[in-house]
């Protein structure tokens, strides 16, 4: 594991410790940080977008925002969001819109009234009359185990799939959906380009570093520990981190989310001791610049999840 003052957290608070709105540090994130895969790697084939490096203007243009980020959250609408993915779609729209890129978001393509055939995240102008089909993705995994296929090793932290998994549906069925004659019917434009751009933080057991092929190298990344093992845990100050706020580095001023060792047992605690509870995501915090920052993040998965990730891959 890269020392903290090495992490990408470092890096986000030294170039964005002034931003404050939490969508504005959500999309400076989706912005600037490193892509899941490398567009390079061939085993993706040409298959991976990325986003132009952020810039001194547009470094700027985050700033302004935050300022006043009133345009944003007009884009957002009022809407309570409880789908990470769609909040993240929304706010790379407003970015693409924002430079005068975006043709359509979220176009659907049906083969009968009721019958969806798939959706075109973004169509972006791609000059000369023509689209480059989009399929957007933001993703957390954990690695755990071993496998013919080491992709297939990242799980998501509900079990429900993994990045092989993700990227096969990627690459075989989202990608491939201009070609499908009923989109013929509603594309605005003929799709000369179909790339996947995939955000997102994977974890690792403590001490574990990655070794799956297709991955950049500086990809954002945590830990993960079972629930009797937060010893494993960096740091002293914690906060428990909605879904919402799965996106950015976190930045609080509120003393109250704040917990000591001692609170974040407590809290394990009880989080895992009802009805069958999804993996906990906490970061490590550490106050500078007048407010509390993270400095690291961990997935806290419960006792039986080793296991059902051994049984998921078996079956």
């Amino acid at each position: 594991m890269r020392d903290e003052a090495d992490s990408y957290q470092a890096s986000f608070t030294r170039r964005f410790s002034g931003l404050t709105n939490p969508h504005v540090r959500a999309l400076a994130w989706l912005l600037d940080s490193p892509d899941l895969l490398d567009p390079l790697h061939p085993h993706w084939q040409g298959r991976i977008a990325t986003l132009p490096a952020l810039d001194e203007s547009a470094t700027k243009w985050l700033h302004i925002l935050d300022r006043d980020p009133a345009p944003l959250e007009e884009a957002l609408g009022d809407r309570v969001y409880t789908r990470l993915g769609l909040y993240a779609e929304k706010l790379m729209a407003f970015y693409f819109r924002t430079r005068g890129e975006l043709i359509a978001h979220g176009l659907q393509v049906r083969a009968e009234r009721n019958a969806t055939i798939g959706e075109f995240d973004f169509l972006l102008d791609a000059g000369g009359g023509a689209a480059r089909h989009i399929e957007f993705a933001t993703k957390f995994y954990l690695l755990e185990g071993v496998a013919p296929d080491a992709l297939e090793t990242l799980v998501g932290p509900n079990l429900a799939d993994s990045l092989g998994q993700k990227m096969r549906k990627i690459t075989s069925k989202q990608l491939e959906l201009s070609h499908h004659p009923a989109a013929q019917a509603v594309l605005p434009r003929p799709v000369v380009q179909a790339q996947a751009l995939v955000k997102g933080w994977l974890f690792y057991p403590r001490g574990t570093v990655s070794g799956v092929e297709g991955l950049t190298p500086n990809h954002c990344r945590g830990t993960w520990c079972a629930a009797d093992e937060l010893d494993h845990l960096s740091g002293d100050h914690f906060v428990h981190l909605p879904r919402l706020q799965w996106l950015a580095p976190y930045r609080t001023v509120d003393n109250n989310e704040v917990l000591d060792r001692a609170t974040l047992a407590q809290a394990v605690d009880a989080h895992f001791s009802g009805p069958p509870a999804l993996p906990m995501l906490v970061a490590s915090m550490r106050h500078e610049h007048g407010a509390w920052h993270e400095c690291a993040r961990a997935f806290i998965v419960p006792l039986d999840w080793r296991t059902r990730a051994a049984n998921r891959r078996v079956g």
